[in-house]
């Protein structure tokens, strides 16, 4: 049976022994690296399925790793960092980091992040065409072709700002979107000024999607960083952060 394979990127030898130790606990196979030069030398030759990257590295910042890594890759990078302010989240999310973990975090979330990236890659992997014209999660169903969205079978009317949100998350499903790159493909254009209006079309969406509040949440809001739609069977992986 193929075990992911992992690559470390932590200057910290106490938290890189904790997610090594924990991914070994998981039978992961992974490799490490100390800086950032090492991390792209590794990331090319390792070809690794997830990166795990520190961005405070002692050679270069994190978020130059991401962007050299992104000129070649698109392998997930999960950041971890002691950073907590909004804006090195919404920086590393933007350079082409698809989640992040605050440091100090538990073993338990660190996994359960691993879980629900691996999830992701091999849902992506095994779509046919066929299925990329077509989107289920839970009660929602979007046929791109037709531009329709069926919810518990029955159509669900939506402006088109709605479904320009709904198509971006479900296209991008796992993955934390940011205000701004959300701004920036339903609207065209970034500003400040437009975060209020996506927050209203946000929540109108919601409303219809989430009718039940004992229902499931499709939609996870990243309070001052951005939205990420969840799959249904990643609702136990992910508590609802507002």
């Amino acid at each position: 049976m193929y075990k992911a394979k992992i690559l470390v990127v932590e200057d910290d030898h106490a938290i890189r022994s904790l997610i090594t130790t924990t991914l070994e606990t998981q039978q992961y196979r992974f490799h490490k690296a100390e800086t950032g030069a090492q991390a792209i030398m590794e990331a090319a030759s390792q070809r690794p399925d997830v990166i795990l990257l520190d961005l405070g590295l002692p050679d270069m910042d994190g978020m130059n790793v991401i962007q050299k890594i992104r000129s070649w890759s698109n392998v997930p990078i999960i950041v971890i960092s002691a950073r907590s302010e909004d804006r090195d989240k919404i920086d590393a999310l933007d350079a082409g980091a698809d989640d992040y973990l605050t440091k100090p975090f538990s073993v338990e979330e660190l996994l359960a992040r691993l879980r629900v990236t691996f999830r992701r890659i091999q849902y992506n992997d095994h779509l046919s065409s066929e299925d990329r014209a077509h989107f289920t999660n839970g009660d929602i169903k979007i046929d791109y072709a037709s531009g329709c969205v069926y919810f518990k079978g029955e159509e669900l009317h939506l402006t088109p700002i709605e479904y320009k949100l709904l198509c971006l998350l479900s296209r991008n499903v796992g993955k934390v979107l940011t205000h701004t790159y959300i701004l920036k493909e339903v609207w065209g254009s970034v500003q400040n000024s437009d975060i209020p209006s996506l927050r209203v079309f946000m929540a109108t969406l919601r409303k219809k999607l989430e009718r039940d509040p004992k229902g499931a949440k499709y939609i996870q809001t990243h309070v001052g960083v951005g939205y990420r739609m969840l799959r249904i069977e990643d609702q136990e992986e992910h508590l609802q952060d507002e």
